[in-house]
């Protein structure tokens, strides 16, 4: 094929930032280098195909549309050398507007060595970047600087545009197995040291536990359930035991209930109080002296609450980020997902935004490297189901029972539902056991583990989880305790000891 040459060279007009006089960020004779090193070596498209995703990347646009054929060639499997892409772009009729067959057969001489063709690729993906950012940020202030635009709705549509900039550019180079292999056994050692045989954050529910060996970094766990089951009672019954029991750092996202609210129902699970009387203050004398006695071991807890109505996805990600590193906290709760949005973005359909929520959260947790722990809303199929299973097993949730997106359920590590059954009026299971004031924990996906069930006390009351027995073993430590008055110092001692060995030490207050 016979080459024409060009008289005139063609040579871009690189406009400047409005704002400031510059050029924008651009590397022209990289660009020449990474397009000619295309079309001499066989391999290189491979090696930036992950770094150059688009053919926007390059800022001159004879080299977009040069990058455009080499990228169809590749796509088709064919050769990709002078001729082809010439032959391509003839085809696609944009072989004159890149300068002709002159100037693609001219890219080949700029390339002095491909061997640096992976980081010369990285420096023209940096400059494209940086071209974004800066569009964004004139795009942005133009809007501020209009008095029309509501602020609240210009800050959104800001956190979504960035959003998506980021995360069409933040690539994760693939690592040899042997440093992720040192990592897993010194996971497992870690674990192995632990004398309550988890390797993740306890919930203080110890069957539940059992099963998911903890909750664990970098998973999505997702609580849902139908109105009134107590999805909040849960949540905040694991927040207090993390917090409390085990001095674990929660922060708490609440976009139903205020934080007032929130720590109200907090002062209920742990005082035995009614809410009335809270909410009210109209309480006895002795239950003055319960509040103040009980409620002392929520100060100082480290839980952090936010209640930001309609949080949008990419506030929780900046509050989230400022808490685990300002506050070290070791777990995220959500209150609820379907309350979320991911304004400034377009959806078709609501399922969708609900999709891009998920994700976001899954990879939030990934990001953090922690346990998020979000509470989602069932869809009315519970309610409706009857015919075969009708009564005890009919009002069981199931996965497809999950709210507004399928995505919930393939992106969550764990997805775990509350059952009530006396919320139905089923009081016995099939085998006469009496379900009076249980709640079922089903564990219907667990993707690193076993699924399951727990069985769960439920003090309505107060809207309190906890493990079966434990009310009566609090009474009966109590009641050891209130004994030991009478008992002269030796003999106080001695039963200490022997109240520590019967394991009645271990309650909640």
């Amino acid at each position: 094929m016979a080459l024409q040459d060009k008289s005139k060279t063609r040579v871009k007009k690189v406009p400047v930032t409005e704002e400031s006089g510059r050029l924008q960020p651009q590397a022209r004779e990289l660009e020449e280098a990474v397009l000619g090193a295309l079309m001499l070596e066989k391999d290189a498209y491979a090696i930036i195909s992950e770094i150059l995703t688009t053919p926007e990347v390059f800022y001159d646009k004879s080299h977009e549309l040069i990058f455009t054929a080499i990228r169809s060639l590749a796509i088709q499997q064919k050769p990709i050398d002078i001729l082809t892409v010439v032959d391509q772009m003839r085809k696609e009729g944009s072989l004159e507007e890149a300068g002709g067959a002159y100037y693609i057969a001219q890219l080949s001489q700029k390339v002095v060595s491909s061997a640096h063709l992976d980081y010369h690729a990285r420096i023209v993906a940096q400059k494209y970047i940086a071209r974004e950012l800066i569009s964004f940020s004139s795009r942005v202030a133009s809007k501020a600087f209009d008095e029309t635009n509501d602020v609240d709705d210009v800050m959104q549509e800001a956190e979504g545009e960035l959003f998506e900039i980021s995360q069409r550019n933040v690539k994760k180079d693939v690592i040899h197995i042997n440093p992720i292999l040192k990592e897993a056994f010194d996971l497992m050692r870690e674990a192995s040291k632990r004398t309550d045989g988890l390797s993740g954050l306890p919930s203080g529910f110890k069957d539940l536990d059992k099963i998911t060996s903890g909750w664990q970094n970098s998973d999505l766990i997702i609580i849902a359930a139908r109105p009134a089951m107590g999805k909040t009672a849960l949540v905040l019954s694991m927040a207090k035991n993390m917090a409390v029991n085990f001095n674990i750092p929660v922060g708490v996202f609440s976009l139903e209930m205020s934080n007032v609210q929130l720590v109200n129902r907090l002062i209920v699970n742990v005082t035995e109080l009614v809410s009335e009387k809270i909410k009210t203050g109209q309480l006895a004398p002795h239950e003055w002296h319960q509040l103040d006695s009980k409620v002392r071991i929520l100060y100082d807890a480290p839980i952090y609450i936010d209640d930001t109505p309609s949080l949008s996805v990419f506030e929780l990600r900046t509050k989230a980020r400022r808490l685990v590193k300002e506050h070290k906290v070791k777990c995220i709760i959500i209150d609820y997902l379907q309350l979320m949005n991911a304004s400034g973005m377009m959806f078709g359909s609501r399922e969708q935004e609900v999709s891009i929520i998920s994700r976001s959260l899954k990879g939030l947790a990934k990001e953090l490297n922690i346990p998020v722990i979000a509470l989602s809303q069932l869809n009315r199929s519970v309610e409706n189901r009857t015919g075969k299973g009708e009564g005890f097993d009919a009002k069981r949730p199931q996965l497809s029972d999950l709210r507004e997106s399928g995505a919930i359920e393939q992106d969550a590590d764990i997805v775990c539902f509350i059952h009530r059954p006396e919320y139905y009026k089923i009081y016995a299971d099939e085998k006469g056991n009496d379900l009076t004031g249980k709640a079922e924990i089903i564990v219907a996906k667990h993707r690193n583990g076993s699924t399951g069930d727990v069985l769960l006390e439920f003090k309505k009351e107060f809207a309190r989880f906890q493990n079966l027995n434990e009310g009566q073993l609090v009474v009966e430590y109590q009641s050891r305790m209130n004994s030991q008055a009478n008992l002269i110092p030796a003999e106080r001692a001695s039963s200490r000891r022997a109240t520590a060995q019967d394991g009645l030490n271990d309650v909640p207050f």
